[in-house]
């Protein structure tokens, strides 16, 4: 989440500096008015009262589902308060957030978090269409909507509510875009199963435009297969799938992913729909049964088809092809239903340690999910963006396959699922084990995305100066799972190629000798003056950074959690920064 921190007086902008956010101070007003509806700005947190703050933003708001958050905390830092964009917008989120960091109390109005109710706009995995309002008003007055849910799709137990006795409000559940299927008589839903009673037997209602009384939930319950030409355009498969779904009668706010060939996973065709990436391999995709096999595309890609087993296979077990092979000059797409809810597993870079450190994406995915997964340092490293309800699950070090065989089977059983840790989850991280893990033939399906984060090397570099300013290598000291032999090697080449050396994991309580022992390889060839840095605790409290030479490099100041740099024959030392220089000219 993007958010702006906007002050007026000295006590609110000493405030806001206790925020990982941009500060503005002055200018209330027209600030506001100008950063409302930038491209890229979600929130606003001001530091001004209540009424102040709606004559200003009053006349901006335009609809609660594009609007941004807005949260007012009064000048003594005691209270933050949800003003706008509670659900849709993450108010009632950053109204949490804010007032962790500032030990105040938050104060959130919207009715279903008040109450402890379900609220229908924010269902995970669901959008809700037309009348939230009415119902969520009938709901906390005590009346029972009607649930019709022929798609048997998994709803929250406030929702699983007895056939015989529904108000006059209904709840529909559906993934079509146009008429309903007539539904069965009232009470002949089975309760207990993950769906709710049935509407009146009389029913037809049309779900694109819901009345009054009536809220239609689109589980994101579809998922597309396409295959592609190496040439085919955006353009061209867009309107494939629009035209799909919609002589299909199905509605594209329930699409949940894309599945396809992991040759054409980053295609800019697929990735241009906007939707989690599902990628299989030729051959998983030529072991499923389909329709509309095809031998020329089996000559071409090693399976006689993409798009139906993509989503046949995305969809996962219990799923159903509903859209057979459709096709385009350059492109066909099938769609598959799926049983549940497609869970996601995004793995998260938390940074070096600091708040400011971490990335507005990072901060977004740990609050959004609904588990959250991690070695219990990294899991304290964001306590602050922890919600109640949410579920932790702390791993214990040295446990990293399991944890990614948790996280992958959470992720595949419906849930959104954060996996934190600290600097990038791509360096020396659990990225890798996660994707190998998810990867595996056979492996359930589940989106996966990556939020990067601040690594070690670009926090220590920056408290050192610019030591990676030019061509540079990283190497984890840890033999844990390489061996001491190919660590060696790369030291040896890294040496020999006079490359600035990034040593990770260099130095603990039981692996003292592999420091001495990689700073004895890379000085024979560097100059003993060669500048070495050392960073421990790089963007936390009590942070360390020390220069030396590699000459006179002591070892026994390093720890596990610190950082070390050796300088290649051009890194020099300038007012006390190491500095690699490019070779710039004038």
């Amino acid at each position: 989440m993007s958010v702006w921190s906007l002050t007026l007086s000295a006590a609110g902008r000493a405030l806001a500096a206790r925020l990982p956010y941009a500060t503005h101070h002055g200018d209330l007003g027209p600030t506001l008015r100008a950063r409302w509806g930038e491209p890229g700005v979600d929130g606003f947190v001001v530091f001004a009262a209540v009424g102040a703050t709606v004559r200003i933003v009053g006349p901006l708001l335009a609809d609660k589902h594009t609007d941004p958050a807005v949260v007012c905390v009064d000048e003594a830092g005691r209270f933050a308060i949800a003003l706008c964009g509670g659900h849709g917008g993450g108010a009632n989120t950053l109204a949490r957030t804010v007032a962790d960091r500032l030990d105040a109390v938050p104060v959130v109005t919207t009715a279903t978090d008040a109450s402890g109710s379900v609220a229908l706009d924010s269902l995970p995995g669901v959008s809700a269409e037309g009348d939230v309002a009415g119902v969520t008003l009938a709901m906390l007055d005590g009346r029972s909507p009607a649930v019709t849910n022929p798609l048997a799709w998994p709803l929250p137990p406030e929702l699983l509510v007895p056939a015989d006795h529904p108000g006059p409000e209904r709840i529909v559940v559906t993934d079509a875009a146009d008429r309903l299927e007539e539904t069965s008589p009232r009470g002949t839903s089975p309760r207990g199963t993950g769906h709710g009673g049935t509407a009146p037997d009389d029913v037809r209602e049309d779900a694109a435009v819901p009345g009054a009384g009536m809220v239609v939930l689109r589980p994101h319950s579809l998922v597309l297969g396409i295959g592609t030409s190496s040439t085919t355009t955006p353009d061209e498969v867009a309107a494939l799938v629009h035209t799909s779904l919609n002589n299909a009668g199905l509605s594209p706010s329930s699409l949940a992913a894309v599945a396809t060939i992991d040759r054409r996973a980053h295609h800019p065709a697929i990735l241009g729909l906007g939707l989690p990436v599902l990628a299989f391999p030729a051959g998983e995709l030529s072991r499923v049964d389909v329709p509309t096999p095809s031998a020329v595309v089996r000559d071409a890609v090693g399976t006689a088809s993409v798009s139906e087993a993509a989503a046949l296979l995305g969809a996962g077990a219990g799923g159903s092809l509903v859209v057979t092979k459709q096709t385009s000059p350059g492109a066909t797409v099938a769609v598959a239903r799926r049983s549940g809810p497609l869970g996601t597993l995004t793995l998260v870079g938390l940074g070096p340690g600091h708040p400011e450190h971490r990335t507005p994406a990072a901060t977004a995915a740990v609050q959004n999910a609904g588990v959250v997964i991690g070695y219990h340092a990294y899991v304290d490293q964001c306590a602050d963006l922890l919600r109640p309800d949410q579920r932790v699950i702390l791993s214990p070090l040295g446990e990293e396959l399991d944890r990614a065989r948790q996280a992958v089977d959470l992720a595949a059983a419906g849930e959104d699922v954060a996996m934190v840790c600290s600097g990038d989850a791509g360096v020396y991280a659990m990225a890798s084990p996660v994707i190998e893990t998810a990867g595996a033939p056979g492996a359930p399906p589940v989106a996966i995305r990556v939020v990067p984060g601040v690594t070690a090397a670009l926090a220590s570099a920056a408290l050192l100066g610019a030591p990676i300013g030019h061509d540079h290598v990283s190497i984890s000291l840890s033999d844990l799972l390489t061996p001491w032999e190919e660590i060696e090697r790369r030291l040896d080449a890294a040496a020999g190629a006079d490359l600035v050396v990034v040593l990770y994991n260099p130095r603990s309580r039981r692996r003292t000798w592999q420091l001495d022992k990689a700073i004895a390889l890379l000085a024979r060839a560097r100059p003993p003056g060669a500048p070495v840095g050392i960073v421990t605790d790089a963007g936390r409290p009590g942070a360390r950074v020390e220069v030396t030479t590699i000459a006179t490099f002591d070892p026994t100041v390093v720890t596990m959690t610190s950082c070390v740099i050796v300088g290649a024959s051009t890194t020099v030392l300038r007012r006390g920064r190491m500095v690699t220089p490019r070779g710039y000219r004038p």
